[in-house]
């Protein structure tokens, strides 16, 4: 008698919608007699994306919920062994920022399922991305801002990038929160020269003070990378820094990613 073939291969069909199947590879035996009836006949399928980089002894059924639907980009990362991911240098990072290829930063495969798994729940506890950021991250009983672009302090908020892209780990990723506008070009999505401008006179006087030059960059997302629209922001990253600076200008602030599960 020949194992049947695993539950996982036979819920492929409708585990997920668009579902894609990666290497590694899972080993299935074939339940037809072989020539030798002493000799099992495996051979190899691909794991759905789903389980890659899961232990095998959490493997769910079926597709979970919150990687269902999601996009081929997010399926192929997700897919991917963490093993096989290079995480970006700092030299990597400034010039993907020069040319403005910010859509060339992606999670480690690994966290990039760990946060599509925080923000669905995110969602079905307070209804949107935005409402936690504003409420629990920001704590802001106000979005209205008092005076002009970075004009006051309290307009503003530093804190971790809550799921930082895969980059060096001495790479520092923080998000500048204001609830002031930054205009941005109708036409290409980007900041507008005059944004341009306040902001980087903005992160020249908070971070040129602790950090060479060479080790401090910002940008802003184009429109169409925002995964959080209604409250504006913009990125910075340091290389290096020191820790207490951080902490400082943070607020001892800690990010998500160390605490979700």
């Amino acid at each position: 008698m020949w194992p049947k073939p695993s539950p996982i291969s036979s819920t492929l069909g409708g585990a997920c919608h668009g579902l894609a199947l990666v290497q590694p590879w899972i080993l299935v035996f074939s339940d037809f007699e072989p020539a030798d009836p002493g000799t099992a006949m495996p051979h190899e399928e691909p794991l759905p994306f789903w389980l890659v980089n899961v232990p095998r002894d959490q493997w769910p059924a079926e597709c979970p919920d919150f990687l269902r639907g999601i996009g081929d980009k997010d399926r192929r990362i997700i897919g991917t062994p963490d093993a096989e991911y290079q995480k970006l240098t700092w030299d990597e990072v400034r010039h993907l920022i020069s040319i403005n290829r910010v859509d060339r930063f992606h999670r480690v495969p690994s966290e990039l399922r760990r946060y599509r798994q925080f923000t669905h729940r995110l969602v079905k506890e307070y209804g949107s991305i935005m409402n936690f950021i504003v409420n629990e991250r920001l704590q802001w009983k106000s979005m209205s801002p008092k005076g002009r672009p970075f004009e006051y302090d309290d307009d503003i908020k530093i804190l971790y990038n809550d799921w930082p892209y895969g980059i060096d780990d001495k790479i520092v990723h923080l998000v500048v929160w204001t609830k002031f506008e930054l205009d941005d070009d109708p036409d290409t999505g980007l900041s507008t020269p005059e944004s341009h401008e306040q902001i980087d006179a903005f992160v020249q006087k908070t971070f040129r003070g602790k950090l060479q030059p060479e080790n401090f960059v910002w940008f802003k997302n184009w429109r169409s990378l925002k995964s959080v629209h209604a409250v504006e922001h913009f990125h910075v990253m340091l290389y290096d820094p020191d820790p207490q600076f951080v902490k400082m200008i943070t607020n001892d602030d800690v990010p998500m990613t160390a605490k979700f599960p």
